[in-house]
């Protein structure tokens, strides 16, 4: 099953579900981001992982600690104005690319509650990649 075939099974899950995603997913703070796609200029959903920074929405474009940023970096950074959806909750938010010593405190405090972003975060460096972090700002 490929990355497009999860994101939809998740997706499909988390509507149906207040929010829950089971699979690869389950347990996982999840939101769905709905987003303007950078060349297609079609509306694109992605299911990611999240933390809370005061009333901001942070996600990480890890993409598992690849040598590339996921295709949903590049739709935020042309496109900021997203839908968010957390469990039942859906709102207009704006997304903010962080830099230098507040993109290293959002990263760390997800790598507390999740491990597995130090690995990605690892990884990723060793192509010379700096994983990007974004604030998810209620408009």
């Amino acid at each position: 099953m490929d990355i497009l075939e999860m994101n939809r099974i998740a997706i499909d899950e988390f509507r149906a579900n207040d929010g829950k995603c089971f699979g690869w997913l389950e347990g996982a703070p999840v939101v769905l981001v709905t987003m303007t796609g950078a060349k297609s200029g079609r509306e694109l959903t992605s299911p990611l992982v999240y933390t809370r920074d005061g009333d901001d929405v942070v996600v990480i474009a890890s993409k598992g600690g690849a040598p590339e940023h996921p295709n949903w970096y590049h739709n935020l950074v042309a496109n900021p104005s997203v839908t968010v959806e957390i469990g039942t909750d859906k709102w207009d938010a704006s997304a903010v690319l962080t830099e230098e010593d507040e993109r290293t405190r959002l990263f760390e405090a997800q790598a507390a509650g999740m491990p597995q972003f130090k690995d990605y975060e690892k990884s990723a460096g060793e192509a010379g990649r700096v994983i990007p972090v974004f604030r998810l700002v209620r408009a």
